[in-house]
């Protein structure tokens, strides 16, 4: 017994291994760009055995993720043949749900962007307006940029299958894959859209308790009404709940299941909500939400994989991959990225990752009170920072506002020791001096109070405008294909 407890303990240790082993070399692929890297130089890179590199990059090519960029001139023997990321043979969709707007973005294997769409957008609608919206954004840009459905020819790279560390340990340990392609962007203990909380089952079919679609509501948590994913005995339903649009069997989404390259769709949004269960808790502003399984809706409308997290993680995420040490990226340093639009969050990375925390939920940053028996928050609480600056913006007042915003940086520094504050967001982008000046002024202060050598945490305008959350949105997908497991 306790041998075969061994040898399936060495096997997944094995099938992990070699899955790491991919994604290093596919980042240092990615990271050399147009010039490429040499296998001798993977290896050195990697720790990797020439022999070892040789079969990842030989697997690689066949599947259309590598390709040759030339020849390089050695010490000694033949050149060097160099190898470089082919950018086209994946693509992700990235998209941004704020309160009012919607903002799409289709970017390569580069994480370079190659369309994008913008609508109108109202989160408050319910169920069926947004996921219709999303839908329709994605499937045009899809057919916009990767052109219509084509048939898949046994040299493309859907047709083997785009693989990712994930896919690899899937295909081995017999799992069937999600969505009939892979997606990095799943991490242990996230399921999917046929798994629930409750117990495995297929899509469609009620858990006990789970009522049919139209079927009215009953009060509390009768049998009449759809447990909230991940809700305990006991626990209340919302009183009022977006409807189960997305349940049952695929709506739509066959442009976007037949592109050959695309992997999914990652979706930032406001929180708070349930990253690895994809489920939406009670969003700020909008309560109506909470409990709802948006990953698993999408999902199952659009036919490819999804992948859902906050604005500002996805923003964060996108910071720290394409920042590179300046940011914290490349496996170093720590930064607070801090979104102010419609609302008010922070992504908080350490080491370069993500920091989500026990249960998803670090960041509420917005909501950390500052002002006992203040204003009314939309939260439910009162003296938020969030209403605090808002309010401030709403009159015009930005030194105000970017004070207040400030006194919460600066809360944050002394409590993380944070390597730098980074300010995004649509209000921050219409007056970026006054908030980077205003916010940098109050942890001047603070550093002065407490004096030392080091000076204050800088404060910075992010990069990326107004399409930064969607472009991280789409790195929830792209990220664990390249070492960053924590980008799904």
């Amino acid at each position: 017994m306790n041998r075969s407890n061994a040898s399936a303990g060495d096997g997944a240790n094995l099938l992990a291994l070699r899955s790491h082993n991919t994604a290093l070399v596919l980042g240092l692929l990615r990271g050399a760009g147009a010039e490429g890297i040499s296998r001798l130089e993977l290896a050195e890179h990697t720790g990797l055995t020439p022999q070892a590199v040789s079969k990842i990059t030989a697997r690689l090519r066949g599947e259309g993720l590598a390709a040759e960029a030339g020849r390089r001139a050695s010490t000694g023997g033949k050149p060097r043949t160099v190898l470089r990321l082919v950018p086209e043979a994946g693509h992700a969709v990235g998209v941004h749900l704020d309160r009012d707007e919607l903002r799409a973005v289709l970017v390569d294997l580069d994480g370079t962007v190659v369309g994008e769409r913008c609508a109108p957008l109202d989160l408050g609608a319910g169920a069926e307006a947004v996921l219709a919206g999303v839908a329709r954004a994605a499937e045009e840009l899809v057919a916009e940029v990767l052109g219509p459905p084509a048939a898949r020819g046994p040299g493309s790279p859907a047709a083997q299958g785009l693989r990712t560390p994930t896919t690899e340990a899937s295909e081995r340990s017999g799992a069937p894959a999600r969505g009939g392609r892979a997606l990095g962007g799943r991490g242990p203990g996230q399921q999917g859209p046929e798994e629930r909380a409750s117990g495995k089952r297929e899509p469609g079919k009620r858990a006990s308790g789970e009522r049919e679609r139209g079927e009215p509501a009953s009060e509390g948590r009768g049998p009449g009404e759809r447990a909230s994913e991940g809700r305990e005995p006991g626990e209340q339903a919302s009183e009022r709940r977006v409807s189960s649009v997305g349940e049952g069997a695929p709506l739509g989404g066959a442009a976007l299941d037949a592109a050959p390259t695309l992997l999914g769709l990652g979706v930032a949004l406001p929180g708070p909500l349930d990253h690895v269960r994809g489920v939406l808790h009670r969003v700020t502003g909008f309560p109506e939400w909470d409990g709802y399984p948006l990953r698993d809706a999408l999902e199952r409308r659009l036919g490819v994989p999804v992948v859902v997290d906050k604005d500002t993680n996805a923003a964060a995420l996108g910071l720290a991959i394409g920042g590179g040490g300046a940011i914290g990226g490349s496996g170093g340093g720590s930064f607070a990225y801090l979104h102010l639009g419609t609302g008010l969050g922070a992504g908080l990375v350490f080491g370069g990752g993500v920091h989500r925390g026990a249960r998803t939920g670090a960041g509420e940053f917005g909501h950390q009170v500052v002002q006992l028996d203040g204003p009314p928050c939309t939260c439910g609480a009162r003296g938020c920072i969030e209403a605090l600056c808002l309010a401030a913006v709403a009159r015009g007042d930005l030194a105000e506002a970017a004070r207040v915003l400030g006194t919460g940086a600066a809360n944050l520094a002394g409590l993380l020791d944070i390597d730098q504050v980074l300010l995004g967001g649509r209000t921050v982008a219409a007056a970026p001096e006054a908030f980077v000046q205003g916010v940098g002024a109050v942890l001047d202060a603070r550093a002065r109070r407490e004096g030392g050598h080091d000076g204050a945490v800088p404060v910075r305008l992010a990069p990326g405008g107004p399409r930064g959350v969607a472009e991280g949105a789409a790195q929830l997908l792209l990220a664990p294909l390249f070492g960053h497991g924590n980008g799904g």
